[in-house]
């Protein structure tokens, strides 16, 4: 029978040096006192106090797992370069590594996954033109439509900064002065805030982009994922049997279907509009408050991704991989959404904090190895490599006429939108706060309409009157019978 001892791998430092003592350090004596030239104990401690990077600001508690994208090679009934040139969409049967992010988005690096939340859903595709991140939630509109309120609106979600504790008349007050959030709150807190898992809910983009083809002719693009193993939600009571079990319930689910072969899957539909304003809709299409009528801009199949296989280090693949709205590959591109602009710059910024500025070097960030880096970038904390920069090192700036690198090809038809107007800040024209809030309440199930009526109900009974009175005039201007049943929870006048 063979010694286990003997074909175990040596021990060494960082350094590669052979350890032959990971028991005790050097002392004088075998009391101590410890003496300073534990050069081992000493590079392994010091990298123990630095073994955890700051956790996300949001979306904290997550979970990673990889596969692949097939595309139909169409979008609905249409040839995909019908709409956009991006090379992953043109082939039917076309294959593109995947990796995929879902989390929670207020709670921290080890809270409940069983809280009520909206969910983390961001993909990464790893195409031939480099990587595109499509980073969107488990739910298809936000609390808001301008960047500038994003700290704001986090904040309100956060915990007190006094008593660390998440407070239902910090949220409602916000809320209450923000409008615009009756439409997102009205999804969450109807059992669709808390998904059973990560496998059970769809996932969107919710902000709107553009497609853009070979002929540089664009469209307003808005994506959605749709669950091919249904949607499962769970009230606050299921909820709070889980979590007082497990806070990590939907990691573990995740991980164990992909483990038994069970592999999850999801279709990517997308909808499509003209690159207008659209003034015959009572809303903007840029505004990530609303959802685009379906039974208008219907849902187009263009391809399913399947998750097949697990992360083999969590923090590797999990705390460090990074995602951005401004991850984009040719045939795909920005649109005007005010909130887009800003989650483009502080999304790509928040890691380079978090990781690093060579956050981009890391593997489980770079594109994949058969697709070139080639950068005049370099230096800055861990970095690991240099990008290629030619057959010249001493050339690092552009243009040279010696050596280094050059510009790709313009051979392509650039999409150049036609903008004008006044610098100002101002909101959108059609803002139509309620109307789909209304319309989300009068087309959900009873027994969801009830459970939404009654979560309301439970956390504006913690909050100040004129709080409470300020969201049922919202609500009632929502729906009726939504203010009205709420105003009822709550012990109050409908005329509040």
């Amino acid at each position: 029978m063979s010694d286990p001892e003997a074909t175990k791998p040596t021990l060494t430092t960082r350094q590669g040096h052979p350890v032959h003592n990971n028991q005790q350090q050097r002392t004088v004596g075998p009391r101590g006192p410890a003496t300073l030239e534990n050069y081992h104990f000493l590079e392994k401690i010091s990298h123990f106090d630095r073994e955890r990077i700051p956790e996300r600001v949001v979306h904290a508690r997550g979970f990673v797992a990889h596969g692949e994208f097939e595309a139909y090679g169409t979008i609905g009934d249409e040839p995909a370069a019908t709409y956009t040139r991006a090379k992953l969409f043109q082939s039917k049967g076309k294959k593109t590594p995947v990796s995929v992010r879902f989390s929670t988005v207020i709670g921290g690096r080890d809270s409940s996954e069983a809280t009520r939340d909206p969910r983390g859903f961001a993909v990464k595709f790893r195409t031939d033109d480099g990587n595109w991140d499509l980073v969107g939630n488990n739910l298809p509109v936000f609390f808001i439509r301008d960047a500038i309120k994003f700290p704001d609106v986090i904040h309100s979600l956060k915990p007190d900064p006094v008593t660390f504790r998440q407070e239902p008349n910090r949220i409602f007050d916000f809320m209450s002065n923000t409008p615009e959030s009756m439409h997102m709150l009205s999804w969450l807190f109807s059992p669709r805030g808390i998904p059973a898992n990560y496998r059970t809910q769809d996932g969107f983009g919710v902000n709107t982009y553009r497609m853009v083809n070979a002929a540089g002719e664009g469209v307003l693009v808005k994506y959605h994922w749709k669950s091919q193993q249904g949607i499962e939600s769970l009230t606050e009571e299921q909820a709070a049997v889980i979590q007082g079990q497990d806070l990590g319930h939907a990691s573990k689910d995740l991980y164990e279907a992909i483990e038994r072969g069970e592999y999850p899957k999801w279709e990517l539909n997308v909808q499509i509009m003209s690159d207008d304003e659209h003034p015959e809709l009572d809303f903007d299409p840029l505004d990530d408050t609303k959802t685009w009528p379906e039974d208008v801009f219907s849902l187009r199949p263009v391809g399913v991704m399947t998750l097949n296989r697990n992360v083999t280090d969590h923090h590797n693949e999990n705390e460090q991989i990074a995602f951005g709205t401004g991850v984009l590959v040719d045939g795909l591109d920005f649109s005007d959404d005010k909130m887009l602009v800003g989650r483009t710059f502080s999304y790509s910024d928040t890691q380079r904090y978090r990781v690093g500025s060579n956050y981009l070097q890391l593997p489980v960030n770079a594109p994949r190895e058969d697709v070139p880096v080639s950068t005049n970038q370099s230096g800055g904390q861990m970095s690991y490599g240099v990008d290629n920069r030619g057959g010249n090192p001493h050339i690092n700036f552009e243009p040279s006429s010696v050596a280094g690198l050059g510009q790709a090809d313009e051979s392509y038809r650039e999409y150049r939108p036609y903008v004008s107007g006044q610098i100002m800040r101002a909101p959108i024209e059609r803002q139509n706060d309620y109307a789909q809030a209304g319309e989300r309440f009068r087309t959900m199930p009873q027994w969801e309409r009830d459970d939404l009526v009654k979560n309301l109900v439970n956390l504006l009974g913690q909050c100040d009157k004129h709080i409470q009175e300020k969201m049922i005039w919202h609500l009632g201007q929502c729906d009726e019978s939504y203010g009205r049943r709420v105003a009822e929870g709550l012990g109050l006048s409908v005329s509040a």
